[in-house]
């Protein structure tokens, strides 16, 4: 059992798809010989050849047009966008093409695509290099959206995603890349649409994904200094949306509070609590609360602590739902 950060598993699962199927390609701005802006791909080149890690134009649409095109051809193409903010040039093609072309094609044409975004803020950047952009790609019919939250996870769901027939969009928080974790590869992952408690309570349900999941843990054990238990549900897939689980969570503790980075108006949090409130409404104690980041542009860096949801807004909202 190796003791890995989030963007060296990332690359020990990348490694271990490239060479479980030649198939598989890596492409993206600067993934080659530099190994990425996060050294994600470090290596790779290297030992795979120009040929399966390639150098991509600065064009997010040509890198996302060329990968369709590949796939077409029975290659499985794994992009890099190299921001979160940059995807947008690329969005005509993910949504018009990428997400449609299996259901076009009556079920005939398979579209295995990754596009891995690093996503959210917390590394002191400007704007388009700390957005979370998930919320667009969840709402888009045909398109899958997953999430890691720890190097665990990272190791397996990149592996998992590459072998799907599904595009998906493979979400990793910039913030987390270098948090480290014992990863037992050769140990059995957990299914890529299923959420997952990953500390249980029963006071409330703190529910997040990515980059909030270690707020979250942080903040349940703050909480439990004040004689409150509280359990952390993480999503790890946004579409789909692992329902069951949440509501077998919810039902558990009466209680939920969503948390993600991205602004709240139209948020994966407004999808997760109408849902609660259609199925659980007479099971709960209190309304489903959120927190979130504003609904404003991405603010400059020096700004961007009072903009992110931390442990002591985690906290604030968890003590107003526990006053219901």
């Amino acid at each position: 059992m190796a003791q890995l950060t989030m963007a060296k598993a990332l690359n020990e699962g990348l490694r271990a798809a490239m060479d479980r199927d030649d198939k598989v390609v890596l492409m993206g701005e600067d993934i080659g010989r530099l190994g990425g802006v996060f050294r994600v791909t470090d290596g790779l080149q290297k030992d795979f050849g120009e040929e399966r890690v390639f150098d991509t134009p600065l064009a997010e649409s040509g890198i996302v047009g060329t990968a369709i095109g590949l796939a077409m051809r029975g290659y499985r193409p794994v992009c890099e966008i190299q921001f979160d903010g940059f995807v947008f040039p690329a969005y005509d093609q993910i949504v018009s093409q990428l997400a449609k072309m299996h259901a076009r094609s009556r079920g005939l044409v398979k579209m295995p695509v990754v596009i891995r975004i690093p996503f959210g803020g917390g590394i002191g950047a400007v704007e388009h290099h700390s957005e979370s952009p998930e919320a667009y790609f969840a709402h888009t019919p045909g398109l899958k959206v997953v999430a890691c939250s720890n190097p665990v996870d990272a190791y397996f769901m990149v592996q998992q995603a590459i072998a799907s027939d599904d595009p998906i969009v493979f979400l990793e928080p910039k913030r987390r890349y270098w948090e480290k974790a014992e990863v037992d590869t050769t140990g059995t992952p957990d299914p890529l649409w299923g959420a997952r408690v990953v500390r249980r309570g029963t006071d409330l349900t703190l529910i997040a994904y990515g980059p909030m999941v270690k707020t979250c843990l942080d903040a349940a054990s703050a909480a439990e200094e004040d004689g409150r238990d509280l359990e952390v549900l993480d999503l790890r897939s946004l579409s789909p949306l692992d329902f069951p689980t949440v509501f077998e969570s919810v039902r558990r503790t009466r209680r939920a509070v969503v948390v993600h980075e991205a602004s709240s108006s139209v948020g994966l949090g407004a999808e997760i609590a109408a849902r609660l409130s259609e199925q659980l409404y007479y099971e709960m104690e209190a309304p489903v609360l959120r927190v979130t980041g504003y609904n404003t542009p991405y603010p400059p860096s020096r700004m961007e602590e009072e903009f992110l949801p931390d442990l002591d807004r985690v906290l604030h909202v968890v003590d107003t739902a526990l006053r219901y």
